[in-house]
């Protein structure tokens, strides 16, 4: 079976890889927040709106 390359790294490789993807990805939000500050306010509410509407 040829899977993807890297492969066979470990669970503790992948989890850090992830870690540090979600990591880099919370700080590339947080940037955009700051340079279009009317844009993620209105992200935040559709998103707020969503959440309120949405049945468990």
């Amino acid at each position: 079976m040829t899977g993807p390359p890297g492969a066979d790294e470990t669970e503790a490789e992948r989890r850090q890889r992830r870690a540090r993807f979600l990591r880099e990805l919370a700080e590339a939000r947080e940037l955009r927040n700051r340079v279009q500050p009317r844009r993620a306010k209105a992200a935040r509410l559709r998103h707020a709106m969503r959440m309120r509407t949405f049945r468990w």
